[in-house]
């Protein structure tokens, strides 16, 4: 199992694992078919885990690998019986230290995602069992408040039913609760009058915001803000004012720290838990495995947690797909509809909640939002969202070929690099960026500081972007970058300092942080804008979280690349006013209708697609399966 010249890092990983559990095989004794058999396996999981997959189906497994293929046993049964005579892979009554585990139901994992997988499925059953029956005057009082709070709502409600309404009663009915809905259907609205009817409760309770990306984090603080105007006095000022990144809520620890109290990678864990009464999580389909598992594992017991998030988007890059399977059933006891029914004033006969997508052990804990507020279900944007997510390609393409809704324009473009029609538009996206840097950075080499306004150029740029499905290729982050990099710089020569054209450095070059520097207080995802100031040069100025801005010199920048374009992946947890989708000009295994549903549904207002008619339909045909056994593993614990 030697690597090839010029094979992926993915494929040289999955090949020197393969080569150590087969040694690992044989020094446990097992024979050389076994062992082989052991080795086949690490390197198909490894390679699955890398394209996002938790676990691995030993079917799956036997499909791919013929018994032709040096002795690759013939089925299912047939791998699990040399699986389990390798005497590397363990079952979940009896993991050990191996480096594989096999469940009942032939899910092959690596043992460390087992493991998380698991610790997840604890936390979250522990965390659902319902919280003891109030009294009758608080539950009165939790009505009122509750009525008063969504009194608003009264024109929207669906057929008599508010679902907002109902969620904040479910969250405040148990411990956990699970919302998802798309941009626009009210998920913030809901959060804040939650937080306002717990905080009238409990008004010493310690709430904290969070999201996985710096800019979801700022989103979500500043939407809260924006929504409590209708908040008493009193209650507007318990909200909380600042929301954290998941890694800096849990503290990340300097490389090469000691780990004294074996909590890995964070400072906060199951053994050092987070100083929280309610925790709320925005952005949710964001998180991994790992980080989900350490996050929840940080809350203390008796706090509460709210994961807001959307099912149909895009999963974490890492493995796992945590929200889609914790959102996936949004069932509701007769129970829980008679104490809905019950706070929220509605007959319990009326509360029927969407067929699940498939059975989960978490009941009485999800809420879908199917509402949008933004934009119609008939609008552009509302329109091919919808028939992204169900996967009507011919319908899509037909009504974009006609181009009734000027919110949504498709270039079918199928040149390998740009045509000139999609850079033009490109370029004109940017067109007010471009003049706020004309008008905010004086055209002279040494400027004061206070006469660059960072503030109008950073909400200029913030107004578009351009989201690209593919990283390499005339269609990738990198060459779009380096593209529109040098449109800008030509377009602001003579109006702007220039700096030296050898460097990667100029005046309006944005750029995305790429890795997380706690020292810097910088995380993966944080933007900044390149602009001068007095007596320092070049500098990249980040939002603050006290409003402001700060400076940091380009030479102490954690790992990072300009930010004119980025990838969809990278774009969730931020909204633009429009954005311009790029589909490479050729069928992608990384293209799915969840893709381009995130992509089309970062924009409030206008989408520009790119694309070829095959590969944009084909985007849309193409759902996203991710192996994982979290619903098993619920199963488990909800049973143990």
């Amino acid at each position: 199992m030697n690597a090839l010249p010029g094979s992926s890092p993915e494929a040289t990983l999955a090949e020197g694992f393969a080569r150590h559990v087969r040694q690992w095989a044989l020094s446990q004794g097992a024979d050389d078919g076994a062992a082989a058999t052991a080795a086949r396996a690490a390197q198909a999981l490894s390679l699955a885990t890398s394209a996002g997959h938790v676990c691995l189906m030993l079917a799956e497994l036997a499909a791919a690998m013929t018994p032709a293929e040096g002795g690759a046993p013939a089925d299912a049964p047939a791998w699990r019986t040399a699986l389990l005579a390798s005497g590397v892979v363990g079952i979940p009554e009896l993991p050990g230290s191996r480096p594989l585990i096999l469940d009942d139901e032939d899910r092959l994992y690596l043992h460390r995602h087992f493991d998380f997988e698991r610790r997840l499925a604890q936390r979250l059953v522990r965390c659902a069992a319902p919280l003891p029956v109030v009294d009758a005057a608080r539950r009165a009082r939790t009505a009122q408040q509750l009525a008063t709070l969504f009194a608003g709502n009264a024109g929207h409600a669906d057929q008599g039913v508010d679902w907002q309404q109902l969620a904040a009663a479910l969250a405040l009915r148990g411990r956990l609760s699970i919302i998802s809905g798309g941009p626009g259907t009210g998920k913030t609205t809901t959060v804040v009058n939650l937080l306002a009817c717990l905080l009238a409760q409990q008004p010493d309770a310690r709430v904290v915001l969070a999201a996985p990306t710096g800019k979801a984090a700022a989103r979500l603080a500043e939407a809260l803000r924006s929504r409590a105007a209708h908040l008493a006095p009193e209650l507007q000022a318990r909200l909380p004012t600042e929301a954290f990144t998941v890694h800096r809520l849990l503290g990340v620890r300097p490389e090469g720290a000691a780990d004294a109290d074996n909590g890995g990678p964070f400072v906060h864990h199951a053994g050092r838990p987070l100083a929280l009464d309610a925790l709320v999580v925005d952005e949710a389909s964001m998180l991994d495995l790992a980080l989900a598992t350490r996050l929840l594992e940080a809350v203390p017991e008796h706090a509460r947690i709210i994961l807001l998030g959307d099912k149909d988007q895009l999963s974490a890059v890492e493995s796992g797909a945590v929200f889609a399977e914790l959102s996936a059933d949004p069932s509701l006891s007769p129970a829980a509809r008679r104490d809905l029914a019950a706070l929220c004033g509605v007959a319990a006969e009326r509360i029927v909640p969407a067929a699940p997508l498939r059975a989960s052990a978490l009941h009485d804990s999800v809420v879908w939002f199917n509402r949008n507020f933004r934009f119609a279900a008939d609008s552009g944007i509302g329109r091919l969202a919808a028939d992204t997510v169900a996967g009507r390609a011919d319908a899509a393409l037909a009504w974009l070929r006609r181009g009734d809704d000027p919110s949504v324009q498709w270039i079918d473009d199928a040149q390998p690099g740009l045509a000139p029609a999609t850079l033009a538009a490109l370029v004109a996206g940017y067109a007010p960026y471009l003049a706020a840097l004309q008008t905010g950075v004086p055209g002279m080499a040494d400027v004061d500081r206070d006469s660059v306004d960072v503030a109008a150029i950073t909400e200029a740029f913030g107004r578009f972007r351009v989201l690209c499905a593919v990283r390499e290729g005339p269609r990738g982050v990198a060459a779009i970058n380096e593209v529109l990099g040098h449109q800008l710089r030509l377009a602001l020569a003579g109006t702007a300092p220039a700096g030296d054209t050898r460097s990667p450095w100029f005046v309006g070059r944005p750029v995305m942080v790429l890795r997380n520097d706690p020292v810097l207080k910088l995380f993966n995802g944080d933007i900044g804008i390149t602009l001068p100031a007095a007596g320092a040069g070049l500098m990249v100025f980040f939002p603050a979280t006290d409003g402001g801005f700060r400076a940091v010199a380009p030479l102490r920048l954690p790992a990072h690349q300009t930010a004119l374009a980025m990838t969809v992946h990278k774009s969730q947890g931020s909204e633009f006013d429009a954005v311009a989708v790029l589909l490479p000009a050729q069928r992608s295994r990384v293209l799915s209708r969840e893709l381009l549903y995130t992509a089309v549904t970062r924009a409030r207002r206008q989408v520009l697609l790119a694309a070829p008619s095959a590969v944009l339909a084909a985007a849309i045909s193409a759902g996203t399966q991710r192996h994982s056994g979290l619903l098993a593993r619920l199963r488990d614990a909800m049973a143990a």
